[in-house]
């Protein structure tokens, strides 16, 4: 199994694509300590999948429960051997300057205060297990998308963060990477695609922007993400790894 006694902290995993992690890292054989919001997700997520895994409800924007998450994880595993920064919004879906101070924050908060945070509390953790860094990105964070201004932002800001952060840990031997989808099936693109103004023909939009032909689910993002977890990239840093069934590979008629 590739990822066989690996602890790993994951944040945003009880549902889209960090349930569909959860779930290939535990079948790879992986310890998880799986950090969101509301525990009855994360219960019933581990009822599903088994084993002796570990139950951290947790606001990743929040220092303090930050800090209390890893610690937990450490004293019941004993060491973390990779994080993986899963966790994110996804709204609101506006143009910048309809955009309110409470949105802005809460995107930047949730999607990039919170690799702050499960870094500035997990280094010491991954120096000792020369462990490794794995951030959930998105495609817009490269080429930005229309009305969607803030969370590309985030995203973007996600994308030069775990480039930075790669140089930065070489020394310690911790690797640090991206994994970086387009679109993907999960509820939060649900909620997106509701935002839209064309909402009838957002099924058809996403499945066309993918020239592998459709909009896959989480499965296929989480498969990429046991493989960037494993020894088997082991030489691998700094990489943000499309995901994405071509998306970013340009016009196609």
């Amino acid at each position: 199994m590739l990822l066989h006694n690996k602890v790993i902290f994951l944040t945003g995993g009880s549902k889209g694509i960090g349930a569909e992690c959860s779930k290939a890292y535990a079948n790879e054989g992986a310890l998880l300590a799986i950090a969101a919001l509301h525990k009855h997700e994360i219960d019933n997520l581990l009822a599903e999948i088994g084993g002796n895994h570990l139950s951290l409800t947790c606001d990743v924007s929040n220092e303090q429960q930050v800090k209390d998450a890893i610690e937990k994880t450490i004293a019941h595993f004993g060491r973390i051997d990779a994080i993986h920064n899963n966790a994110g919004i996804a709204n609101p879906s506006k143009a910048l300057h309809e955009t309110t101070t409470e949105e802005w924050e809460n995107l930047i908060n949730i999607n990039l205060k919170s690799v702050y945070l499960t870094t500035k509390y997990g280094f010491e953790a991954l120096k000792a297990t020369k462990g490794c860094v794995l951030n959930t990105s998105s495609m817009v964070g490269s080429i930005g998308q229309e009305i969607h201004a803030a969370y590309s932002a985030t995203k973007g800001g996600m994308n030069a963060l775990t480039k930075s952060m790669a140089l930065d840990y070489a020394k310690y031997s911790i690797r640090v990477n991206a994994v970086s989808p387009a679109g993907v099936w999960t509820p939060m693109l649900r909620d997106w695609a509701k935002e839209q103004p064309n909402t009838t023909e957002i099924e058809n939009y996403l499945d066309k922007i993918h020239p592998l032909g459709y909009c896959p689910n989480g499965d296929v993002i989480a498969d990429a993400c046991v493989f960037l977890l494993s020894e088997k990239a082991r030489f691998i840093s700094g990489c943000i790894l499309p995901v994405s069934g071509g998306a970013e590979l340009g016009y196609k008629l």
